[in-house]
């Protein structure tokens, strides 16, 4: 291998480190487009299919490594796996997900050999059109595949600052992920035709793409519905080697007990799994102090539990208080963590290696209804769920606040939860909808319709969350679509491409 080829697989995986920088925490979403118009750059100019699969791959293992490196924590410190046995199953992961990347390089290489030289149309074709529509669906099909891992999306890097986040409630996280990649052409286009006519015209629709996010921040896709409610947030802080043990249960409940008991807010949020026992195994007095305590307060708790029905296991939410007992039951299980695919194979990698509790949990199924607590119309979502956009816009219209309950204690101190949080972030972004999230060990926080964090707990210190949350009512135009636009411009921006490639100009070997 040349020295000029290591320097460009170097300079690929480097591009794929500072992609990561554009997420939290720490939100230099720009840094995110450069480095996507870096890769297309080498990919233009990749000498053959193979070459520019490998190029993705490689920005694919920089960019995932140093992007879900949290892994580690969770299959090492708290799985007990060993070291060794950690850090090749975290390249392992990050090899898969990085093949999407490299089927977009190799993709776009096949087509981009047949429109012959990289000059004018077929710059363009292929930068603008070709490389962004299969960046994107590839995302998709990642959110899809194996139950999907929508993490570290493009589009999520630019919640809540950038100008581009204004395109999530119109098109949805893969929308923006479209702008973004759109915007990585323009810049790889404005680099290669920096001193002629093609470059001035790229800068101007890269102005006129941003200038259009910032405008749509403006708009007010929902209205205020009722008045504002107090909200508190619980966050125990229970260390995830404790969470489980049996010897710690009273512990659990008692520092649970003891910050609802602090607030006066009319909605009390507990995280997930907060009490971690069966619902029908809770204390009756205890369960007595909690819902009179919610009524005093005219309100309801919202309780993270595990409820079972008829020999079957569920991740849930349960409330308590003024309303009716209702709950909601996790939907989108994580696989090896709630359940274990092929289990007489498998088994034996959660069961006896990672020693994860509660395994083999059952779905709640895809369409619950939503609660009805503290004068609201909550839809709750646990954990990794509010991951998945297509899935949360379900129960809307209908519901005027959104509440996450998650534990990302299993990653310990990494930047994991601030991840999390962006999707959250992004979620209300979406919806046009406040959102509460109340965490074991953070990050507890109160976003803002347009995803902006209002309020945030410090991580890693017991505490409660108390502020003001207002409903809301109407529908962004995400939430009447789905990705049903974002696949629509897919399907364009590729048609255009093909009929580009038939009418282009003959080259000079055709004339």
């Amino acid at each position: 291998m040349t020295r000029n080829r290591i320097n460009k697989y170097a300079l690929v995986f480097g591009a794929g480190l500072l992609a990561v920088l554009g997420f939290a925490p720490f939100f230099l979403y720009p840094l995110t487009v450069l480095a996507l118009a870096i890769l297309f750059i080498q990919l233009q100019h990749a000498h053959g299919k193979w070459v520019a699969a490998r190029l993705g791959l490689t920005f694919g293992m920089g960019f995932f490594c140093a992007g879900i490196g949290w892994l580690y924590v969770a299959l090492h410190d708290y799985g007990g796996m060993p070291m060794l046995l950690a850090a090749i199953a975290i390249g392992l992961f990050a090899g898969l997900l990085s093949l999407f990347i490299a089927i977009v390089a190799y993709a776009q290489a096949r087509l981009r050999s047949r429109f012959g030289g990289r000059e004018g149309i077929d710059a363009f074709i292929v930068l603008l059109l070709i490389i962004p529509a299969l960046w994107v669906l590839m995302e998709w099909v990642r959110g899809l595949f194996l139950t999907g891992f929508p993490w570290l999306l493009m589009g999520s890097a630019q919640v809540p600052h950038s100008p581009l986040a204004g395109y999530a409630p119109v098109l949805g996280t893969y929308g923006v992920s479209l702008v973004v990649a759109v915007s990585a052409g323009l810049l790889a286009l404005l680099w290669q035709e920096r001193f002629n006519r093609q470059g001035k015209l790229a800068l101007g629709m890269l102005l006129l793409l941003w200038l259009g996010g910032a405008a749509l921040r403006s708009v007010a896709w929902t209205q205020p519905e009722g008045e504002p409610l107090k909200v508190s947030l619980l966050q125990g802080n229970i260390n995830q080697d404790l969470k489980f043990e049996e010897s710690h249960l009273v512990n659990t409940i008692e520092t649970y007990r003891r910050l609802a008991l602090s607030s006066d807010a009319r909605l009390i949020v507990m995280p997930e799994t907060a009490l971690p026992m069966l619902q029908d195994e809770m204390p009756p007095s205890y369960a007595d102090i909690l819902r009179n305590h919610a009524r005093q307060n005219a309100g309801d708790m919202l309780i993270g539990l595990f409820e079972r029905d008829r020999g079957l296991y569920y991740n849930s939410v349960v409330s308590l208080g003024s309303a009716e007992i209702q709950s909601y039951r996790k939907n989108h299980l994580v696989p090896f963590g709630e359940f274990i695919p092929l289990r007489p194979l498998l088994g034996w990698l959660i069961n006896d290696l990672l020693k994860i509790p509660m395994s083999d949990q059952a779905s709640g199924g895809a369409r619950q209804q939503v609660i009805h607590v503290a004068g609201q119309k909550v839809a709750v979502d646990i954990c990794y769920e509010d991951a998945f956009g297509e899935e949360i816009i379900r129960y809307l219209p209908e519901a005027s606040i959104l509440v996450n309950v998650t534990n990302d204690a299993w990653y310990g101190k990494t930047h994991a939860a601030m991840q999390h949080n962006q999707l959250s972030q992004m979620r209300a972004l979406e919806t046009g909808r406040m959102m509460l999230r109340a965490t074991n060990t953070g990050v507890t926080s109160i976003i803002d319709r347009h995803g902006y964090i209002l309020q945030m707990l410090p991580q890693h210190e017991e505490g409660v969350l108390t502020g003001m949350a207002q409903g809301y009512s109407g529908s962004t135009p995400y939430v009447r679509w789905g990705n049903a636009a974002m696949l629509s411009l897919i399907v364009i921006m590729l048609g255009a491409a093909w009929r580009l490639r038939h009418t282009k100009p003959a080259s000079r070997s055709e004339v």
